[in-house]
């Protein structure tokens, strides 16, 4: 009994020396399992992100392959723009106002008409457009401020303590910059610069924080007189900017706002132009008038640029009133240019409120445009309700087809 019972514990001993081991070969071998299995996962995971990384992002997120310069095209009746790593080269300095501008028609003539002053002096077919890059923010900030102990370089004049019509005002509102640039290669040069003074016509200040506005007029006489000042300070100053070369042509065109309260924007009345150093050439006088339609009672005379388009806008008005009962008003503004017509904006406020009502009427406006305004120059007509712009009707100046644009549609 004895020899069976030592017997039996042997057999019971090896057993379990052999479950012992037969347990640690099979953890070992679903650790070999594991690793080899997590090695195999990782590798394949790592392999696939690295193919991942040379392949290109999808589309709508990809990076622009473009870098460096580039020049837009043109259809010969506009600028060539400079394009730098495929993105629109801004102005530096664009935007920049000595004060708030009360009229909103003032810095759309003023730049539309700069750029249509310049293409008479630099032609669209053999230079470039480039927005301005040589003077910053900052500097056209100084320079549109009072002059003062702390701000040296301000062009318009101290203040002189005075709250009343003896007040110094300020004179230049804005300023503005292009560059024209001519290409050899991969490489652009400065063939010239011209610079826009937008010069105060109607000063508004307050006497106190927060207080009531006034305003104080300026007469033709005064900033016709402190521009010419100013235009030689800035060709002054724009040759010490890096960049402008002693003999780069620098021309100064001179505009004058229309006050905040006038349904128009102002004009270009005259330019300067130097080729070397601070020298001057004389002075020109450009023949722009900006005229408000339809024409006040007794404006409208003999003399009048505008008699004829005068006539035909008030029968357009009339025709578009009668189809669309509710309209506000319906005004424009003629650009006209050494007495010829240049250019009409029309800006028609509506009580609209469906989608369907301002599509159906912009559509209405594009049938009947063609009988009533001008042709040869550029037209377009704004639609106006009381939440904003709804739409826009546009033609360019070699067309007689005008284009809908419903703002807000899909």
């Amino acid at each position: 009994m004895i020899a069976l019972i030592l017997l039996h514990g042997r057999f019971k001993g090896e057993m379990m020396q052999f479950n012992n081991k037969w347990t640690k070969w099979l953890l070992t071998g679903l650790a070999v399992l594991i690793l080899g299995g997590g090695l195999i996962f990782f590798g394949n995971f790592f392999a696939q992100n690295a193919g991942h990384t040379e392949q290109s992002a999808p589309s709508g997120h990809t990076k622009s392959k473009k870098k460096g310069l580039q020049i837009s095209a043109s259809n010969g009746a506009n600028y060539k723009t400079v394009i730098n790593d495929g993105h629109y080269k801004v102005s530096k300095a664009r935007g920049v106002t000595a004060s708030k501008n009360g009229n909103e028609f003032n810095m759309v003539s003023f730049e539309n008409g700069l750029l249509n002053f310049s293409k008479d002096h630099f032609s669209t077919d053999r230079y470039i457009f480039q927005e301005g890059q040589y003077l910053n923010s900052d500097t056209a900030l100084d320079w549109l401020g009072r002059k003062s102990k702390d701000n040296p370089t301000g062009l318009n004049p101290a203040d002189n303590g005075k709250t009343d019509s003896s007040r110094a005002p300020i004179y230049l509102q804005t300023l503005e910059e292009q560059d024209f640039m001519t290409q050899k290669g991969n490489d652009l040069s400065l063939a010239g610069v011209v610079v826009g003074l937008a010069m105060n016509t109607q000063d508004s200040y307050q006497k106190e924080k927060y207080g009531a506005t006034y305003r104080q007029n300026i007469s033709k006489q005064d900033y016709e007189r402190e521009g010419r000042k100013i235009a030689q300070s800035v060709i002054e100053r724009y040759r010490k900017l890096p960049g402008i070369k002693q003999n780069t042509p620098i021309i100064v065109a001179m505009y004058a706002q229309a006050p905040d309260d006038s349904l128009a924007g102002g004009n270009f009345y005259s330019w300067v132009q130097s080729t070397s150093g601070s020298q001057l050439s004389k002075w020109h006088a450009i023949d722009d008038q900006t005229v408000v339609l339809p024409m006040e009672e007794g404006t409208a005379n003999d003399k009048s640029v505008a008699n004829e388009l005068n006539t035909s806008f008030k029968n357009f008005t009339k025709n578009v009133q009668n189809f669309f009962p509710n309209l506000s008003s319906v005004t424009g503004q003629a650009a006209y240019h050494d007495k010829q017509l240049a250019g009409l904006n029309v800006t028609v406020t509506t009580q609209f409120y469906s989608a369907t009502e301002i599509r159906s009427f912009a559509n209405y406006l594009a049938q009947v445009a063609p009988n009533y305004l001008p042709g040869g120059v550029p037209v377009q007509i704004r639609i106006n309700a009381a939440t904003g712009m709804q739409a826009y009707v546009t033609k360019s100046a070699d067309s007689t087809k005008y284009s809908v644009t419903i703002l807000g549609s899909y």
